[in-house]
């Protein structure tokens, strides 16, 4: 089978490096524009893109692809392109714009359709996710279902983890389509009418921690929000990051300071409270919480607040 591949991100990337791994011809593929990125700005391939160039695939990188959109001559080049390549089939993998194919998306639907999957099964304090192979369609995650398989999510789980588990399994299961797909034996099935949830895009403001909330609820955010946008907080007016924290005993104010020591900076939340273990001060590095005290001495009774 010949197959058109869009994507951009690390995670399109791996199953891409699955669906060439397994044998598949892959004449072309789309991927969003270069954008700018780094301390300098220089514009810098999508990690799909990257992979292409280094496997010799042509890439199209169209700013959209609808003939009567803002940029009709991008889309028609692109359609060229893609009639030209005599394609089998075509997968998509967060790509950024809506294709009638065969879609990776990194959760069980009909729960967290959406922008941002990963991130918000961590939020909430699910216990498993996964990845649905399903087809493309004109609503938001709508499309009928093919495969999908359930992944565990761990007690201590990032989005970064938890992220890199599941591309693995979207490659594998993408493979798993195309071959069943080549054989005509690929059954769509309609997505559930119950148990829909939308995982809105991730935004920054999110990321500034209210201590008025229960322990449990930030210690999810904590994990959810790594690596993008980070848990923040602030402490006399100085922004700090927090990476990693476990839930504790103690009472107190909503954000003051409990307890300092080796294994953390406890900290009262709404409910219970929480241990700080790995934080970072604005311009330094992810440091563990006793090699962060060295530099940045933290005492009982001082609060945290809202991120400057």
């Amino acid at each position: 089978m010949k197959i058109l591949f869009a994507g951009t991100p690390e995670f399109a990337r791996a199953a891409l490096a699955h669906v060439l791994a397994a044998g598949f011809d892959v004449p072309l593929v789309l991927t969003q524009p270069d954008r700018p990125a780094g301390r300098g700005m220089k514009l810098q391939a999508s990690p799909v893109k990257q992979l292409a160039l280094e496997r010799g695939i042509a890439v199209a990188q169209p700013r959209g692809l609808r003939l009567d959109g803002k940029y009709p001559d991008d889309a028609a080049a692109a359609r060229e392109a893609i009639v030209a390549a005599q394609a089998d089939a075509m997968v998509v993998a967060a790509y950024g714009l809506i294709l009638g194919c065969l879609n990776i998306h990194a959760s069980l639907l009909p729960r967290w359709r959406g922008a941002a999957p990963i991130h918000r099964a961590i939020e909430a304090g699910d216990t498993q996710t996964g990845v649905t192979i399903m087809q493309m369609d004109e609503g938001l995650d709508t499309g009928a279902m093919l495969l999908r398989e359930a992944l565990p999510i761990r007690a201590d789980d990032t989005t970064a983890r938890l992220h890199d588990r599941l591309a693995t399994l979207g490659g594998r299961l993408i493979v798993e389509a195309l071959e069943i797909a080549a054989c005509g034996g690929l059954r769509a099935e309609p997505q559930p009418a119950e148990g829909i949830t939308y995982a809105h895009k991730i935004e920054k403001a999110e990321a500034a921690i209210d201590w008025s909330l229960p322990a449990a609820v930030i210690e999810r955010r904590v994990r959810a929000f790594d690596p993008f946008p980070g848990a923040s907080t602030a402490l006399a007016g100085e922004a700090i990051k927090v990476w990693a924290a476990q839930l504790a005993d103690g009472a107190g104010e909503p954000g003051s300071v409990l307890d300092v020591g080796d294994r953390g900076i406890t900290v009262a939340c709404g409910e219970q409270a929480l241990r700080l273990t790995q934080l970072q001060r604005a311009g330094g590095k992810r440091l563990a919480a006793e090699e962060f005290l060295r530099g940045f001495p933290i005492t009982p009774g001082q609060r945290l607040g809202a991120a400057a």
